[in-house]
């Protein structure tokens, strides 16, 4: 029987064909939109990502990188003492108002303020150690190609930021931040840039580890000990998991996209139901002969389910090279857009599951194939 549905798909594939487009244009919206979701709120995390660092503390209960507070700098002191740590390095967050050399209107942006020597750690994976060297000079920034026509800047212009003016030295890519510009600088000049009189410490202190395997182990051990001020500790991927979730869920930004996703996988299962029942009722005569000849309803249903089941599969192709072109023409154009296996499981799993409920309703259909609607 299983030839059977394979065979009916090669020689009735116009009738098939409404029900694979269907179910491809549902699976490709769904990737694209798991790789938006990914790329968009995945950027919240870039500053951890995009760095090489192990570890990091700041302050009790952040909840994302741009919600960070400043700490005591002696707390570097109590990461040195750890044995596993080879090296910390201070990292400051500033909230930043631009002025550029054209009219932009309000600008937010957040400064990072960074060890500019050759193996510092922050934003190490997206950052050239060319464009690193020139953040030496005074009041020299970088920021993300992406951003300029935002910024109205172009390299070798200058700007202000809270006031103090600045000029940018270099473009970079992988900046993008979300619900702001990302701004890249020395450690003194953020410091000149911060106007808040109460950040007298570091945001946050990142630190190197010889086994990073040990990242939590040891996150755990410095979040034991508070005799140097109030601060935490996580591991970076830890970090890097809790501003995304947050992001995503506690700010209410993703409920929009996860209620829509919602309504895309509703609207391809009605649609492709209805081209696979459709499908079902056009061939109800071979069906109902099968059945006269003794093949029984639940292998006419093993039948559909297989027909759904190929459906899905060449559905889930299509939308998968379909959806690699136009992930590709979006980095192409700066568009932030991650795929990653899990994501990429996700996504075959819900396309299949749609096909496996289309085919699911389609067997209703198998209702009318009586032998007795052959005397009709």
């Amino acid at each position: 029987m299983v030839a059977l549905a394979r065979k009916t798909l090669v020689y009735e594939w116009r009738r098939f064909l409404p029900a694979i487009l269907a179910v491809g244009f549902a699976g490709l919206l769904q990737l694209l939109q798991l790789a938006l979701v990914l790329g968009i709120f995945g950027s919240t995390s870039m500053y951890i990502t995009g760095s090489s660092a192990d570890v990091w503390v700041g302050y009790p209960g952040t909840q994302s990188v741009g919600s960070g507070r400043s700490i005591d700098a002696d707390v570097e002191s109590r990461i040195l003492m750890d044995p596993a740590v080879t090296r910390v390095e201070p990292y400051i967050w500033v909230d930043g108002d631009w002025r550029g050399p054209r009219e932009t209107g309000g600008v937010s942006v957040f400064v990072s303020g960074i060890d500019t020597a050759t193996d510092g750690m922050m934003f190490s994976r997206v950052l050239s150690p060319a464009l690193r060297a020139r953040l030496d000079e005074p009041d020299a920034i970088v920021v993300d190609r992406s951003a300029l026509d935002q910024l109205g800047v172009g390299i070798g212009q200058t700007a202000t930021i809270n006031g103090h003016q600045v000029h940018v030295v270099g473009i970079g890519s992988g900046l993008r931040a979300l619900g702001g510009v990302n701004v890249l600088c020395s450690l003194d000049t953020a410091r000149r840039l911060d106007s808040d009189a109460e950040d007298v410490g570091p945001t946050y202190l990142v630190a190197k580890l010889r086994h990073p395997n040990e990242a939590r182990a040891v996150a755990r051990r410095l979040r034991g000990d508070q005799a140097f001020g109030p601060y935490t500790a996580w591991s970076a991927r830890d970090f890097a998991r809790l501003s995304v979730l947050y992001w995503l869920f506690d700010t209410g930004a993703g409920a929009g996209v996860l209620f829509l996703a919602g309504i895309v996988f509703l609207v391809g299962a009605v649609i492709t139901s209805q081209t696979l029942i459709a499908a079902v009722n056009g061939s109800v005569r071979e069906y109902a002969t099968l059945n006269a000849l003794g093949v029984g309803v639940a292998a006419l249903r093993r039948v559909v389910l297989e027909q759904a089941f190929w459906v899905g599969t060449l559905g889930l192709l299509g939308a998968s090279v379909l959806g690699i072109v136009l992930m590709l023409l979006a980095r192409s154009q700066d568009v932030p857009v991650i795929l990653n296996v899990p994501a990429a499981l996700a996504c075959i799993i819900l396309v299949m599951g749609l096909a496996a409920v289309s085919g699911l309703a389609a067997m209703r259909s198998l209702r009318r194939a009586d032998p007795a609607t052959l005397l009709r």
